[in-house]
């Protein structure tokens, strides 16, 4: 894709969940970071998980680009400018910011996946809307004005498409995707004119290797079902469509929330 070589791209969440690099294994902030090295850019990969984080590099050091892991925690404002300050430190400025960060621990995510509203504990709410929605407020604050000095830039974020799907339960998941879209186009109007522009893309089931290898074929067969293609979603299907986002190809293109899904989701 043009526009991306030497281009300064943190990554807020971009551990890999692959110890092979493979694709299904992936997370996806792991395999856009890695898509966006063999794009020519130089990456900066901030993740909770600081091996996680560094394998990442890894990776994409042994493809031959350039990347730095950061450890942070997305729920802390400190930490969430300390990984653009690193970017800025270590590669001059910022030119593009995935925001891929959500607390998908089991405490958090799985009581979310339990409970409606009437029974969610507090500090489960409380925590997704700390990670997922003031984390990437927090991190649009601390990158768009090193944006701005290079003349624009390129924000990013990942949403769901629990922002359709009006589920009776993940009220505080699919209540914090669906606010960070107003976030993203928020970003797009107060500063487009000067040149950034800002996006979300809302990925179907991507399930890793390790969900894949366990699954039954009735359960594959249900995901398929779900979706208007011929095939399971991988990683790297986010992760081209958050590169295009993020590249020349991409100019013309912003305020959208992008469904990634195989079909599943059909609306205009």
């Amino acid at each position: 894709m043009r526009g991306l070589q030497d281009k300064i791209i943190v990554v807020a969440a971009g551990g890999t969940g692959a110890t092979d690099g493979t694709s299904h294994g992936a997370s996806i902030g792991g395999a856009t970071a890695r898509r966006l090295a063999q794009e020519g850019a130089l990456v900066v990969v901030g993740d909770i998980n600081e091996p996680s984080a560094q394998r990442t590099v890894e990776l994409i050091e042994a493809e031959g680009g350039k990347a730095v892991a950061h450890q942070f925690d997305a729920g802390e404002d400190a930490q969430i400018k300390s990984l653009m300050d690193r970017a800025v430190a270590e590669f001059g400025g910022i030119d593009g910011v995935h925001y891929n960060a959500m607390d998908m621990s089991a405490p958090t995510l799985g009581v979310d996946g339990e409970h409606d509203l009437l029974t969610l504990p507090l500090e489960a709410w409380q925590r997704t809307i700390d990670v997922g929605l003031t984390g990437m407020l927090l991190a649009a604050r601390y990158s768009i004005p090193h944006m701005l000095e290079r003349g624009g830039g390129s924000f990013v974020a990942t949403v769901s498409g629990a922002v359709y799907a009006g589920e009776p339960i993940r009220v505080a998941y699919a209540t914090t995707k669906t606010a960070m879209t107003a976030v993203v186009r928020h970003i797009a109007s107060r500063w487009g004119r000067e040149g950034i522009r800002a996006n979300a893309v809302a990925p179907g089931l991507v399930p890793g290797q390790e969900m894949l290898d366990h699954m039954p074929e009735e359960g594959k067969q249900r995901i398929l079902k779900m979706a208007r293609s011929n095939r399971i979603g991988t990683a790297d299907d986010i992760a081209s469509m958050v590169t295009y986002l993020l590249s020349d190809d991409g100019s013309w293109v912003t305020a959208q929330i992008i469904s990634v899904d195989g079909g599943n989701t059909m609306r205009t």
